[in-house]
């Protein structure tokens, strides 16, 4: 049945390897279901209702792109997009959690519009081959400074903006073992080298006393709280159509970003670098955004985390199905999931840095007019924290380029409306 449904042998895959890459995935972003509910808490939300909310939008998410879209792409509420949410909507401007959760709501609901008519897909398709390479180089570069933070390798600093950690710390000790470890075990092809790096990390971190293991099991506790409490009256407000608009752009080119990034590194792109089945896909990430709404969460989007299940063989839906339902199971078994510490995926998710960087091979380096944009979308989103943004300039130094240097033929109107559309959002949003 699992053959037919996601037509593994024509991907090349098997339901062991699926299991796998969905075990992989879900360790590497299983630190959502607890840093989502610290920081939407911050807007005053319940946080055992948020932990309930984030398992669930996170399950409902992942099972609808791996059953309908058949991708190994795992979605749950977005990092960055929980932030803007608390801090600057909640917090900063003073509106309610539950008008911002309408928000997002309405956000979530424009996406399937768009997606239903397929504005999105030619969006998405309207990406230059050059800045699709990028991105997924830019996201490599992104998960490299997320694993390196959570691993204790640099930390902020007033004059230098970054700087090195704490080394004599035993927790960037052991992220430094465990990525020499899982490139070790790659090298020797052992298979599931990545969830070995893991679980060895988290093993060696309770064997000295820096994990607490904090059990088996635990009842999950009421969503009520949070369950359909957005305000979508409260939404429509006119100081609020901003925060919709913002939630809308955001989530287009993060959730497109990743899609892309991820798919290009697994070979899931066609002959053209498109995304076959794109429409699904799309409209699967959509209709998470408003569930996640629903459920009582920020919003819902797909995962930079699913290249770790797709390096060690994930092709297929069948890997985001097994992320499902290992998010489901964290609502039961939630003091064990809370047991890996963030410096035992750390190493994970740079060993998949290391692959993904090698979009930027695939570009034309001899034409500037493609490179230099390529390279301005792939620093800017370590640089800024955002895919988005990184996508953002990437656009807008594509279109300044191409303009300046004659090369009109280049650009399409999409591409140039695209950038006229970030210019319009970095002058007055």
């Amino acid at each position: 049945m699992l053959e037919r449904f996601f037509q593994l042998s024509a991907h090349g895959t098997t339901v062991r390897t699926e299991v796998m890459a969905g075990l992989t995935t879900f360790l590497t972003m299983a630190y959502i279901i607890f840093v989502n509910p610290d920081i939407l808490s911050a807007a005053g939300m319940p946080k055992d209702s948020v932990f309930v909310a984030t398992c669930v939008a996170a399950a409902v998410g992942s099972l609808i792109m791996g059953l309908y879209a058949n991708y190994p792409i795992a979605l749950a509420p977005g990092m960055g997009l929980n932030a803007y949410f608390a801090f600057a909507v909640v917090q900063g401007m003073g509106f309610t959690w539950q008008a911002a959760l309408g928000a997002v709501f309405i956000s979530g609901m424009l996406f399937i519009v768009i997606s239903l008519f397929r504005v999105r897909e030619w969006i998405i398709n309207a990406i230059p081959r050059s800045l699709k390479f990028s991105i997924s180089a830019g996201i490599g570069l992104f998960l490299a400074i997320i694993g390196l933070k959570n691993a204790g390798l640099i930390t902020g600093h007033p004059a230098t903006l970054i700087t090195m950690g704490d080394l004599h710390k035993p927790g960037a000790i052991m992220a430094i073992l465990g990525f020499l470890l899982i490139v070790a075990l790659e090298k020797r092809r052992v298979p599931g080298a990545i969830i070995i790096g893991i679980l060895a990390v988290t093993a060696a971190s309770m064997l000295f006393g820096q994990t607490t293991f904090g059990g088996v099991v635990a009842a999950p506790p009421s969503i009520a709280p949070t369950f359909m409490q957005m305000d979508i009256s409260g939404a429509l407000n006119v100081g609020l159509l901003t925060v919709v608009l913002t939630f809308f752009l955001v989530e287009l080119f993060d959730a497109s970003g990743t899609l892309i990034g991820v798919c290009h590194r697994a070979k899931l792109l066609d002959a053209d670098g498109r995304l076959p089945r794109l429409r699904n896909a799309l409209l699967s990430d959509s209709v998470a955004i408003a569930a996640g709404a629903m459920l009582g969460t920020s919003s819902t989007t797909a995962y930079i985390e699913s290249a770790a299940g797709t390096s060690v063989g994930g092709r297929t839906g069948l890997t985001a199905t097994v992320v499902a339902l290992l998010f489901l199971a964290a609502l039961v078994f939630a003091p064990l999931a809370g047991t890996v510490p963030a410096y035992a995926t750390a190493p994970a998710l740079c060993y998949v840095a290391v692959l993904m960087i090698r979009g930027l091979s695939e570009i034309d380096w001899e034409d500037l007019s493609e490179s230099a944009p390529a390279v301005v979308t792939a620093i800017t989103m370590p640089f800024t924290f955002s895919i988005s943004h990184g996508i953002a300039f990437g656009f807008i130094s594509y279109v300044g380029i191409k303009a300046l240097s004659g090369r009109f033929k280049d650009l399409t109107p999409m591409v140039v409306i695209i950038a006229a559309v970030f210019v319009f959002k970095f002058a007055f949003l």
